[in-house]
């Protein structure tokens, strides 16, 4: 699974103009998941964005987890991050995971999410999303979790 996460002062994700998700500080996750991935791979995926150190600490050193300055978590579907683009000029998504299993797992991950902690919003799979932010930072790291071969 792939997380492309970027720290936020503020994000939002509307569909047909209406807000369906909405976070003050902290991690705006644009989620996919690829052919082959499992519920283990949301699972480590979900493990690593609660604990990974992006937020600063006193002496202003990246040191801090999303639990530990209480953000918030919002995670949006992004088949295309999974896109091929090594040739021509039209990106294949033969690597994501098939829509159904896609759904499967991001609907996984937001139900894991929101089980191991409190403040979690989301996108819709497949629907068509406007997504707004304030990158504080800017602040973006891309997180894959491989399916074990």
């Amino acid at each position: 699974m792939i997380g492309l996460l970027q720290r936020v002062a503020r994000a939002e994700v509307e569909v047909d103009g209406a807000s369906i998700g909405r976070i003050g500080l902290g991690l705006m996750v644009f989620v996919c998941a690829e052919r082959g991935d499992r519920e283990a791979e949301a699972d480590r995926l979900l493990e690593r964005l609660l604990g990974f150190r992006v937020f600063a600490d006193a002496a202003g050193k990246m040191n801090l987890s999303l639990r530990e300055v209480r953000g918030g978590l919002l995670l949006v579907p992004q088949i295309t991050l999974a896109a091929d683009t090594h040739k021509g000029m039209r990106p294949s998504f033969s690597p994501a995971a098939a829509p159904a299993d896609g759904e499967r797992l991001f609907d996984y991950c937001v139900a894991r999410a929101r089980a191991a902690y409190a403040a979690v919003e989301c996108g819709r799979f497949g629907a068509h999303m406007q997504v707004s932010l304030t990158n504080d930072g800017p602040v973006t790291l891309w997180l894959r979790v491989e399916p074990a071969r």
